[in-house]
């Protein structure tokens, strides 16, 4: 895969029948994790770790900066923090994939300095199986 522009990287949220792209993000990082479950016991070969293959939990995480941009996605964006809501998500990742699937938002943070722009911060966290899409 040749090098990417960071700007083709996009968070997409599920509003009625379409994707909305998260608009006024300066930066994205989506984080795959899985937990480890460890059964190693007294008669381990030589006390090395022995895990259990697939049994842990898997869980994946969004998070983003920018600028609000007083876009329809701002507003599905605080209406799905204010609400507690599991919103379909979709991320581009270009000559990638797309990752889809349930998330919530686990924080909404806003920042301002006085001689700068409003920005903000947001983090989701999956909320069920996520599917990916070779592109």
């Amino acid at each position: 895969m040749a090098a990417q522009k960071g700007k083709d990287l996009l968070l997409k949220m599920m509003d009625g029948a379409t994707y909305v792209t998260v608009a006024g993000l300066r930066s994205r990082t989506l984080a795959f994790n899985a937990q480890t479950v460890d059964v190693t016991h007294s008669d381990s070969v030589g006390r090395w770790r022995e895990l259990l293959a697939g049994a842990g939990v898997k869980r994946a995480s969004i998070s983003g900066a920018g600028v609000f941009k007083d876009a329809a996605s701002d507003a599905l964006v605080r209406a799905a923090f204010f609400d507690g809501e599991l919103r379909d998500c979709q991320v581009v990742i270009p000559d990638f994939g797309t990752v889809t699937g349930l998330f919530q938002i686990s924080a909404l943070e806003v920042a301002a300095e006085h001689d700068r722009e409003i920005t903000f911060d947001l983090t989701l966290e999956s909320a069920g199986a996520l599917t990916f899409a070779a592109l």
